[in-house]
């Protein structure tokens, strides 16, 4: 027999205290923690209980009865249902300010380490930023036809979307416009989801489809690329199936016009959701590595060459070290068109067996790590051996930083010179930091 459910208890009223690392307010009720959705520091709101753990609680706050000075109106109004975005409701500038405490205390807490010198948090646009995204599609006739966006909070249902604000405009602002395409499709309960990749040009949809779609299917995605400004793309099984609809090819590409380079990509390929954020990331990198024109750097996890080939330009030699050989043969083909010949990318698995890589058995002076977020724990005793005396590490997960910052620091010998938060994903309690080590 099932065991019945605690009925949750009725509302209360409470004063928050702090903002946790997820961007939901803390309070205690009788001394338990609850986790609000909705809530910030120094705020009086009522909560209504929405689960119930045995250490915790949480809720969401229904009415803000004491709001703090850096509360705002989220822009969207589908916010607080769609679980895209967890802070629009607080202030931009605090968002960034939060992030970068919340780098601090990882530090301390998990590293055991402090930075001789804190960055300035890296911050570009708040609103249609994102230029990579997987929307979800499904059929949900009790809503009246397709849905197509970002699950609902703490839910496997998707939100009923008619735009979204954070999303690049290109596609942000035709979310209801997509839906009334997919809905007029043959295949509309086999089309699961929508791939957005956009560089400095138009931006490509690519459509999964687990049917073949008729001949009237390509004839509506035409007209609505063409009518739109989008390129249209396919996908009817692993990546090496996308294709455009005709006529609708577009090279995907973006600039980092500081250092002279351009990064062409395919639609799935990773990269920065930010672009903006991705040109000030470089830029605040080289400075911080600062290679000089004799010097040799190692760069992991290096992708398509987002850092190598900016590298490249003032650095005598860099090697860059990935594990996908599709982003490998990119890489290469990137650093032939921007003329770069100084640049040398290796297929490599970075978590796995690498006594036999040529590069470990090579000098070099400095390296730049930009790991997912799992972190580069497997490769940091490697460093010292190579004769890395300057490190930039790129992390998009705090905790595995200050895990890897303690390997580091009190394990290997460098010191801890800078870091800082990076605002990569505005609205959103997603913190990317960069930091600088160097040997002591």
């Amino acid at each position: 027999m099932a065991k019945k459910r605690k009925p949750l208890p009725p509302p209360v009223t409470v004063e928050v205290e702090s903002l946790t690392h997820d961007g939901r307010g803390l309070a205690h009720v009788e001394g338990k923690a609850v986790f609000i959705h909705g809530a910030l520091p120094g705020e009086r709101v009522e909560v209504r209980y929405t689960r119930l753990q045995k250490r915790y609680d949480e809720g969401v706050a229904t009415g803000v009865l004491r709001a703090s000075p850096q509360r705002v109106a989220p822009r969207c109004p589908h916010f607080g249902v769609c679980g895209g975005c967890s802070l629009q409701h607080l202030d931009p500038a605090a968002q960034i300010a939060m992030k970068q405490e919340i780098l601090a205390d990882v530090l301390v807490r998990i590293g055991k380490v402090r930075p001789a010198e804190w960055l300035a948090p890296l911050a570009a646009g708040h609103w249609g930023y994102r230029r990579k995204a997987r929307l979800g599609v499904k059929l949900v006739e009790k809503k009246g036809g397709v849905l197509v966006g970002f699950r609902e909070r703490g839910s496997a249902f998707l939100a009923e979307l008619g735009r979204c604000e954070v999303l690049h405009p290109a596609v942000g602002e035709r979310i209801s416009a997509i839906r009334t395409l997919i809905d007029g499709l043959s295949i509309r309960d086999r089309v699961p989801q929508v791939e957005v990749a956009i560089g400095d040009g138009p931006a490509v949809l690519v459509f999964r489809v687990l049917g073949p779609p008729s001949g009237d299917d390509v004839e509506r995605l035409d007209r609505f690329g063409r009518e739109q400004g989008l390129s249209i793309f396919l996908q009817d099984g692993g990546p090496e199936t996308i294709r455009p609809l005709p006529g609708h090819a577009v090279d995907l590409a973006y600039g980092l016009p500081h250092h002279e380079v351009r990064i062409h990509f395919e639609p799935l390929d990773f990269t920065q959701v930010n672009l903006e954020l991705n040109r000030l990331m470089v830029d605040r990198a080289l400075a911080l590595l600062d290679p000089g024109p004799e010097e040799r750097v190692l760069d992991l996890f290096c992708g398509l060459g987002n850092f190598t080939l900016p590298l490249a330009r003032r650095a005598a030699e860099v090697v860059g070290v990935e594990a996908e050989a599709g982003l490998i043969e990119r890489a290469r083909a990137n650093a032939r068109r921007n003329g770069i010949g100084n640049a040398r990318f290796e297929l490599g698995d970075l978590y796995g067996e690498l006594d036999l890589a040529p590069w470990r058995r090579e000098r070099f002076q400095a390296a730049l790590l930009d790991p997912p977020r799992s972190g580069a724990i497997q490769v940091l005793d490697l460093l010292p051996a190579l004769g890395v005396e300057r490190l930039v590490y790129v992390s998009c997960y705090p905790a595995t930083l200050a895990r890897d910052a303690d390997r580091l620091v009190n394990g290997l010998g460098y010191r801890l010179r800078a870091a800082g938060a990076m605002d990569m994903f505005p609205h959103t309690a997603h913190v990317e930091s960069m930091a600088l080590f160097e040997r002591q």
